[in-house]
Order: structure tokens, then sequence, then C-alpha cells
């Protein structure tokens, strides 16, 4: 008996050194094969092949971030040159525009539409952002909703999921591109591709709240006789209201770091200054408009995240320094989502 057990012991001993073999056996095989794709990236990239200007670049550097001296003696990054950059563009500021606002407030809002216009190239790039999101979250919303199953039944809820798919496989970048022949090349077509861009990324996100949604509140407004328009609006978005308003203002934050990449290509804004200094290679006015991305994509980001934290008791508010620290991650995400 007690040799049986101790055999049928040494058994589960063996089957945990070969299971743990096999693991470490495959975790090698796997890391090997993801180096090798990775060095084939590379190749394809033409990392290998490339001729690098290391000395243009060090140059470009040294004008990115001029120096100079302050109070005679300390040798720093001369804001002065940003700053003068900046106002001569109205990259933040609009004066014609602030007038306005300080002589005829009535005329501001009404005859002017200044809201956004006073804050000059920044508040143009922050427009198609904000536009394409209002724009397009109508639709999301329908799209959302009748692409859920507990909606729409199987295979029909797939009609407005796959066409939510269509809309995410084509880059808002293309979508610039698609509108020109309608809107021309600037901040028109830009806001139209947004909120293109917003049906396809909101939507999808509203369906996934959906199908996670409690069954209760559904069986509990049916058997009150609610017919199925008041069980979809009383029985399931009340139970998502506050997560489809957070999920909006995350879009919101994505949306208008697209505005600044579809701006390098001539849409308008912040982006297209940014693409027209660089290509005169003067960067360091590349390097304050730079700054000025920076600013306006905190502050969306800043406010949006209270809000949504404020929204989900579940979520951790992130703080001004996990804002910045973890900017160039989010931006490169929206820019290739």
């Amino acid at each position: 008996m007690a040799s049986d057990r101790m055999a049928a012991i040494n058994e589960t001993y063996e089957n945990i050194k070969r299971a743990r073999r096999v693991r470490a056996i495959g975790g090698t095989a796997l890391v090997a094969v993801v180096f090798g794709l990775f060095l084939q990236a590379l190749a394809a990239a033409n990392i290998f092949e490339e001729s690098y200007q290391w000395d243009f670049f060090a140059q470009s550097l040294r004008d990115f971030f001029p120096i100079t001296t302050y109070f005679g003696f300390l040798p720093f990054i001369d804001f002065g040159r940003y700053y003068a950059f900046i106002t001569e563009r109205n990259l933040l500021f609009q004066p014609r525009v602030g007038d306005v606002f300080f002589s005829d407030p009535i005329a501001f809002f009404v005859d002017e539409l200044g809201l956004f216009a006073i804050f000059g190239e920044a508040g143009i790039t922050l427009a198609m952002g904000f536009a394409g999101t209002v724009m397009g979250f109508p639709f999301a919303l329908l799209f959302g909703i009748l692409g859920s199953e507990r909606v729409t039944p199987f295979p029909f809820n797939f009609i407005f999921r796959g066409t939510m798919s269509a809309i995410r496989a084509i880059p808002a970048l293309v979508w610039v591109l698609i509108y020109v022949p309608l809107a021309g090349l600037g901040p028109a077509s830009a806001t139209l591709a947004i909120a293109t861009d917003t049906v396809g990324n909101l939507g999808r996100l509203f369906v996934d709240e959906l199908e996670e949604i409690e069954e209760g509140p559904i069986e509990a407004m049916r058997t009150t006789g609610a017919n199925r328009p008041q069980t979809i609006t009383f029985g399931m978005l009340s139970q998502v209201t506050t997560s489809f308003i957070a999920w909006t203002l995350y879009i919101l934050e994505i949306n208008v770091r697209i505005a600044v990449t579809v701006g390098v290509y001539g849409a308008g804004g912040l982006g297209q200054v940014l693409e027209v200094q660089q290509g005169l290679f003067q960067f360091t006015n590349t390097m304050a408009t730079l700054l000025c991305i920076f600013l306006l994509i905190i502050s969306v980001e800043l406010f949006s995240q209270r809000v949504r934290a404020r929204l989900r008791a579940d979520e951790e508010p992130m703080g001004l320094v996990e804002l910045i620290r973890g900017f160039p991650e989010r931006m490169a995400q929206s820019i290739f989502k």
C-alpha cells in the first residue's frame, strides 16, 4: 500500500518535471521564433542597409533644443525662441478673435463662433477632434446597439459589426484621402474622416459593453410588459450610460491625436504647421510646435481622465506625472490604431 502510494508520488513528480521541461523547451523555441521574426522585420525595414546621417542628426538636435545663457552665466534651452514662433504663428492664441471676445462677447459667440478659433492653430486641431467625435457618436451608438446580439439576433447583428470592422480596417489618414474629392484637403475633410473613424472605434466599444450587461433588469422590464424599445432604453442602456460616456471621452482623446496626425498631411492645425516647419528644416520652430501639441494633448487627456475617473469608481485617477510619462506610448497607439 505504502509502496503504491510512493510510486504514485514519484510518477506525479516525474510528470511535473517532464511538464516543466516541455514548457522550458517551448518557451525557448518561442523566444527563438520571436527573435528570428524580429531580425526579419529589421531587414524588411532596411534597418541594416540604411546609411545614417549622424552628423546631420546631431545638428538637428542642437536646433531642436537651442541653448542660450541666462543671467549671464547659466546655459539652458532658449525658450524665448519657442515663444517667439508660437506667438508669431498664433499657435495657441489668435489675437484677432481675442479682440472680438473682449470688445463684443456676444459677437464672439454668435457671429464669429470663435470659441475654438481663439486658440489659433491648436483650436483648429481641437475643433477637428471634438466635431468629429460629436458627429460620429450618434452613428456609433446606433451601430453599437444594433450590433449587439441582445438586440439584433445572430447573424443579422454581424451586418452592423461587419460595417464597423470595415471602417476600422481603414485608417483615419486614408479616410481623409477618400473625403478629399468631397471637401478638399483641409479641416473639413479631416473632421469627416475622424467622424467616420469614430463610428468604427466607438461603436465597437459600445457593443462590448452591451454584451456584458446583467440580464436581470432586462427580464424585469419584460415581465412588466415593456415593449422592445423600452426594454432597450431602460433595461439595457441604463446599465451602460456611465460606461458609454467614459468611452466617448476616451475616444475624444484619441481623435484629438488623430487630428494632429492628419494635419501633417495638410488637413490644417498644428499638424500642418509641424509638417511645414519640418520640411523647411526649421527644427527650432518644429520643437515649438511639438510643445504646443504636447500641451494640447495633455490638457485634453487630463480633462478626460479626471471626468472618467469620477464616472468609474473602479478606475484609479491618473496624476499629471503619469499622464506625461505615458504620453508617447498612447500617442503611438492612437496613430496606428
